[in-house]
């Protein structure tokens, strides 16, 4: 693949300069980490006016074969491939901006006081809507209740999510609106009422739950939906992204992205999900996989839920919760319907990427995606993947390479959870948590993510966490369990060549390479020579995309 790659554009470079007819851009810096293996390092890189790669090596050289091509000099900064989020929430990211942002809160009452700012902007009867809340940042540690809420807010519905989207929190008013009685001792399917000692509905609602709320909230208006896409979007390329893994969307917001896509309105890559087993999924199997002739856009995977989060104890566990005594969490999806969905997946040449955080929940998805791959597992080029990948029992760490199955990480989910994370699962069981080098070194890839806007969306954080495993600040003092560090270049491999190939893009992105698109970043430091400590302060200048900035520091100045 590669040596026809390298024909084509010479070829290609040759019919440029023959009749003339598209420019060439000769970008050149002290260094560009290529990710390539065979060609790591260059100076200068010159692609065509669509954007594709046209070579790679030192400045003069490059400018002495392209004389009238236009420059960009980066000076003593450092060119490294775009930076890609493998698992992230683009339209989450952007609602961060157009409702109350949560993140931060060290207690009710920063909470509440947002609340009341916000809420003076809003029309009377319109319902108060934020994310980011988490108890384990709060003094007590303990699940909020409708009171706290209602006091402030008797009559306008309140609707919270906690910083995972896996659950909420309701004020009476919302819960009103349901009509039905929320007290005794039912659960929904896959979701959990947290109740009182009489059985009341408390107003947090966990996992699946939370459609119940869900099912009388205003759904988004259009333009607000659009909107926030372009916000979340933005977001991203300013910190050096110039492609998203969204994990797990509606068909409706694959209209969104493509009406915007045949605008010309996507400044960097989306390789979307399918949300579970509903309209997008069908679309795949009905018309085929999707792909945006603009190059932007497509969906070729449905994403899938098998269990909650550990932060509000609802991931499956194989034995009870360290800390809650028989809890062992909740399974979103039976493990059968799983493995159903997944061989209808499979029949469709569909990739499923299956949510797993507890070591029941991985096991579960292992098992289902070994039971319906069979043999296929081992020759066929499914890149099925797992997204997080948390909590794995020991034994089941090997079957990921085993079975050819993608770990989706979020490094930064470790450094945030590492207070409390023992706490839940206890010294033994922590040991398969957040285990990424047990995992790289086992064989498996490791596609690396932030999961935003659970966790932020600025891949820095993520490059940092991953080499020092520690938290803003440095601590813990050498960092949290250190023996699971990444190096530097594995760090940056797993948000730029790994990612792509989760997404089956290496041939078009993830490394700098002749024939591939020119999508990069030039950062002031150079990321692979600093001290990881520093990975966290690097200094985006410029975020390219097809060859052209999308995102400029200097813009404005």
């Amino acid at each position: 693949m590669r040596d026809i790659r390298i024909l084509l554009a010479l070829l290609f470079v040759s019919h440029v300069s023959v009749a003339g007819t598209l420019p060439v851009t000769v970008v050149s810096a002290a260094r560009i980490h290529t990710m390539d293996h065979e060609q790591p390092r260059a100076q200068a890189m010159a692609y065509d006016g669509d954007g594709r790669i046209l070579a790679m090596g030192g400045t003069a050289e490059l400018l002495a074969r392209y004389p009238g091509a236009k420059r960009i000099e980066a000076g003593n900064a450092t060119v490294i491939p775009g930076l890609i989020d493998a698992h992230g929430h683009v339209e989450g990211l952007g609602l961060t901006k157009l409702q109350v942002d949560l993140r931060g809160t060290r207690d009710k009452q920063d909470i509440l006081q947002r609340l009341r700012d916000f809420a003076r902007e809003l029309p009377p009867q319109a319902w108060l809507l934020g994310r980011g809340w988490d108890q384990n940042d709060w003094p007590e540690k303990e699940f909020p209740t409708a009171v706290e809420l209602d006091a402030a807010f008797p009559d306008r519905p309140v609707w919270l999510r906690r910083i995972d989207g896996h659950a909420a929190w309701a004020n009476s008013a919302a819960m009103r609106l349901l009509k039905r009685d929320l007290a005794g001792e039912w659960q929904p399917d896959g979701g959990r009422i947290v109740r009182d000692a009489q059985g009341r509905a408390t107003g947090v609602f966990v996992d699946n739950a939370q459609d119940l709320v869900d099912a009388v909230m205003p759904p988004l208006d259009e333009a607000t939906a659009t909107r926030a896409l372009e916000l979340g979007m933005q977001e991203a390329v300013s910190h050096g992204l110039t492609g998203v893994h969204d994990a797990g969307i509606p068909l409706a917001q694959l209209k969104r992205y493509t009406r915007l896509a045949d605008a010309g309105r996507l400044p960097l890559r989306i390789t979307a999900m399918a949300d579970a087993d509903g309209a997008a999924l069908a679309r795949l199997c009905s018309d085929g996989l999707y792909a945006h002739p603009a190059g932007r856009l497509k969906m070729r995977t449905v994403k899938l839920y098998i269990d909650g989060a550990l932060g509000s104890r609802g991931a499956a566990l194989l034995q009870d919760y360290s800390d809650d005594h028989g809890n062992r969490g909740l399974l979103l999806t039976p493990p059968d319907a799983l493995a159903r969905i997944a061989e209808k997946a499979k029949r469709c040449g569909v990739q499923v990427a299956t949510h797993a955080i507890g070591d029941r929940g991985n096991r579960e998805v292992l098992d289902a995606y070994a039971r319906v791959l069979g043999d296929d597992a081992a020759k066929s080029d499914h890149r099925w993947r797992i997204e997080h990948a948390q909590v794995l029992a020991l034994d089941d760490i090997p079957r990921l390479a085993q079975l050819h199955v993608i770990a989706s990480m979020q490094p930064t989910h470790a450094t945030s959870d590492m207070p409390w994370a023992e706490q839940r699962i206890g010294p033994q069981r922590i040991v398969g948590a957040y285990a990424w080098r047990l995992l790289r070194d086992s064989g498996a890839r490791l596609a690396l993510g932030s999961d935003f806007p659970i966790e932020s969306v600025d891949p820095r954080l993520g490059l940092y966490a991953a080499t020092t495993r520690t938290d803003g600040e440095g601590k813990p003092a050498g960092g949290w369990r250190p023996e699971e560090r990444l190096t530097a270049y594995e760090a940056l491999r797993g948000f730029t060549l790994d990612a792509a190939y989760a997404g089956f893009a290496e041939t078009d992105v993830g490394s700098l390479e002749v024939g591939k698109r020119a999508d990069f970043v030039i950062v002031a430091e150079d990321p692979l020579a600093i001290d990881p400590a520093q990975l966290r302060s690097l200094t985006v200048q410029a975020t390219y995309v097809d060859g052209r900035p999308v995102y400029r520091a200097d813009a404005g100045k």
